[in-house]
């Protein structure tokens, strides 16, 4: 069994997290599988002590189980607010967020959601940021992702807002063809935002900049080059993995040949599928490959990928399910980029794309124009079939993999520190 609804699948940092993951990584080395009639012992006995101490919490003898029993024991709504990351605003109702108290802790009873984004407004100085982030994690009664956009160059909320060194844009680290460079930009951003308490960006941009009059991407590109875009995106990818952030790498299928901004309208490629198998979709493998442990869906229409459909990639599900998922083999966590773009909101309400974007295969929508509609157009959906709640359940499997990992990651360098 897992945790009960009154644990919350573990509170994030949890006394006995640390444990309990011990026992966890014990067991599936030694317990179930292992032929070590001394090994199996020990691991019954530690076991044993930890339920004992926990009221029964450490039943599963592997990660899977215990997700899965943390997942099942999970209402409806719960699974459902699981889904999305929005930001403080929409789920306090604040003007502008810069600190956590009763009214957070209050949104986050009512709307457990999966995550919380960050923008600059939200930041004033690295004491307020830190307890800021520090309160609205120890609020949930689930592990949450703290995000932000800290991509370097232009794109550093943090680092601009705090005056922290600017690691400077990706197209300048992509002309020195030096890998480490990308390593060291995405490590130094992974260091300051792990010690403020964030533990996901939204970066890096995986696009390769095949039209070079594309001005919503340029610079923060790495450049135009496949194979040298791939491999700074691995790079950036381990620097930030390596410090403790989670990487989600961006615009899939690929923003590089588009003429627009998704901000403001539909966007287009005419990229082939040959075409950008060779290229666009190079460093978004490369990235899963060093670790990232999400991929953003843009709000690209790609006809040449689908026959001519011109729905956008985060609500298609030929491009995720069919593309992302099945010929290119990505089974981690597949987000959409933020809702609230006119490429969306132009044509659909926020439930109808949230609806749309779970059908299609995406595990978590980000910034939804309306979060309650939203949120109450996927309950609905599932109450009425239209979406299997076991498919909503497989989509909060894979966030909770990353989540219990960032746990064991955590819990490992407290015990280096201690």
């Amino acid at each position: 069994m897992g945790f009960g609804k009154e644990k919350g699948c573990g509170k994030w940092m949890s006394p006995y997290i640390g444990t309990l993951l011990a026992v966890i990584v014990f067991g599936c080395f030694f317990g179930v599988y292992s032929i070590l009639a001394e090994a199996r012992d020990a691991a019954a006995e530690e076991n044993l002590s930890l339920k004992e101490e926990t009221g029964g919490c450490a039943d599963a003898v592997s990660l899977e189980e215990e997700i899965a029993g943390c997942v099942d024991a999970m209402s409806l709504e719960e699974k459902v607010a699981g889904l999305f990351i929005i930001t403080p605003e929409q789920l306090t109702g604040v003007e502008t967020a810069i600190r956590a108290g009763d009214v957070t802790r209050q949104a986050l009873e009512h709307y457990p959601v999966g995550g919380l984004v960050y923008f600059a407004k939200n930041i004033r100085s690295p004491s307020q940021l830190k307890e800021m982030l520090s309160n609205t994690a120890s609020y949930s009664r689930y592990p949450l992702f703290l995000g932000v956009d800290e991509e370097g160059g232009t794109v550093a909320r943090v680092a601009d807002r705090l005056d922290l060194e600017n690691v400077g844009s990706m197209a300048d680290i992509g002309m020195t063809k030096d890998a480490s460079k990308a390593y060291e930009a995405g490590a130094r951003i992974g260091t300051y935002l792990r010690e403020y308490g964030f533990n996901l960006d939204f970066a890096p941009v995986a696009d390769v900049l095949t039209d070079p009059d594309n001005t919503v991407i340029g610079n923060r590109s790495f450049g135009s080059d496949p194979d040298v875009v791939s491999k700074m995106v691995a790079a950036a990818v381990k620097g930030l993995r390596e410090n403790g952030v989670s990487a989600c790498v961006k615009h899939f299928p690929g923003h590089g040949n588009t003429s627009g901004d998704s901000h403001d309208g539909q966007v287009e490629t005419d990229r082939s599928f040959g075409q950008m198998r060779e290229a666009e979709f190079l460093p978004f493998l490369a990235g899963i490959e060093a670790g990232a442990d999400m991929v953003m869906a843009g709000h690209i229409s790609a006809p040449g990928l689908t026959g001519g459909d011109m729905l956008p990639a985060s609500v298609n599900e030929e491009i995720i399910t069919g593309i992302l998922r099945e010929e290119l083999g990505y089974q981690g966590i597949v987000i959409t980029d933020a809702m609230n773009m006119s490429a969306i909101t132009r044509y659909y309400t926020a439930d109808e794309a949230a609806v749309m974007a779970l059908k299609a295969g995406v595990d978590m929508i980000l910034m939804p124009e309306d979060f309650v509609r939203a949120y109450e157009g996927v309950l609905e959906a599932v109450r009425s079939g239209t979406i299997d709640e076991a498919r909503i359940e497989d989509s909060l499997k894979r966030i909770y993999r990353v989540k219990y990992a960032q746990t064991a990651a955590w819990t490992e360098d407290m015990g280096r520190i201690g």
